[in-house]
């Protein structure tokens, strides 16, 4: 029935049946709907793995549908959800395997723990009545022996002991008899034995038959693979943790040595920058000391042009001071100044 309703639903619709009126405010159920079961889609579902067993979970309150699956599987959003779906599938299977190990130990403690002895059961009217026979009779035999002894017949007196010891061994395998079946009773229980995987009691070498039986069973088969699910997903949670770690130090590596190579390049920048600024201040230093010294060269120069220029007047005669003192003193001459002036202008009378 239910895969006939698979088939109906694929090829026409899970709005099949419904009317033209209810079909206006029906929504198409999706993949990432809340009522769409989160496990199913991503792994399995815990409440399929343990049906008819002691351990039901009952059924899944969510929607489990084989073609929501196959559209998550093709979403190009698979990727990103995965994780999301897995996580809150091993919080889920943690909690069974909690409870289920706490079950464990219980039953680990019970079959470890010492039974006392319990006190001895009543004996029954019959058992009472044969230890009282067998009383009376030792009590008779122990006065015959003693009679024997003092008569001085040994040989007699023995045998009839050894009839004493044999009533008391039975006496006390009659007495006894209770205990031994509580001792056998414990020890059969101490023959069972405790799958740690499924928390089952078993029967300590068993047959192989129903040993295979056992393990071949849904509640062992379930919780192997809700065990098996959790160390999968704690590997895969420390090998991402480790994986993001060593990309974090690689990152951090990568930026020490682009610091590195920075700090190294502005070195070699300032560095080249101070040889550029030193050769210029060298250059700026020799063409100063080249100006320097063709200004003290012109100083010299000048001064040695000067100082010889007047010394050559001075030997000469053509001294500025003489020619002024000459000058003056022709100026000053009446004779000279008139020849000069009857010379160069006329006289006028008056």
């Amino acid at each position: 029935m239910d895969a006939q309703r698979a088939l109906l639903d694929e090829l026409m619709g899970t709005a099949r049946n419904l009317t033209d009126e209810e079909k206006k405010g029906y929504r198409e159920i999706r993949w990432d709907d809340k009522e769409v079961c989160a496990f199913y889609m991503v792994r399995f579902c815990p409440h399929d793995l343990f049906v008819n067993t002691r351990s039901d979970l009952g059924p899944c309150p969510r929607v489990h549908d084989q073609k929501l699956k196959e559209s998550f599987e093709k979403s190009p959003r698979h990727d990103a959800y995965v994780p999301k779906f897995e996580a809150e599938l091993a919080q889920f299977c943690e909690k069974l395997v909690m409870d289920l190990d706490r079950r464990v130990r219980r039953g680990r403690e019970r079959l470890a723990q010492e039974v006392e002895p319990a006190p001895p059961a009543p004996l029954s009217a019959e058992k009472s009545e044969q230890l009282s026979v067998m009383e009376e009779k030792i009590k008779n035999l122990l006065e015959q022996v003693e009679t024997l002894g003092e008569a001085g017949k040994v040989d007699e007196a023995e045998a009839l002991m050894r009839k004493v010891e044999a009533l008391n061994a039975e006496k006390t395998a009659l007495a006894q008899q209770p205990q031994n079946d509580k001792v056998l009773m414990l020890a059969q229980e101490k023959k069972m034995a405790l799958c740690e995987v499924c928390g089952s009691f078993l029967v300590a070498n068993d047959a192989a038959e129903r040993t295979q039986s056992h393990v071949t069973g849904k509640q062992h088969i379930g919780y192997g693979l809700v065990r098996d699910f959790i160390s999968e997903f704690k590997e895969a949670k420390e090998k991402g943790r480790e994986e993001e770690k060593l990309s974090r130090e690689k990152e951090a590596e990568e930026r020490r040595k682009q610091r590195e190579k920075e700090y190294e390049s502005r070195r070699r920048s300032d560095s080249g920058d101070r040889d550029k600024y030193h050769d210029r201040e060298k250059d700026r230093d020799r063409y100063w000391e080249r100006d320097l010294d063709r200004e003290r060269s012109r100083e010299r120069n000048g001064r040695g042009i000067r100082d010889g220029e007047r010394d050559w007047r001075y030997r000469n005669g053509r001294d500025g001071g003489r020619d002024r003192h000459r000058k003056r003193s022709r100026s000053h001459s009446p004779s000279r100044h008139s020849r000069r002036r009857s010379s160069r202008s006329p006289v006028h009378r008056y």
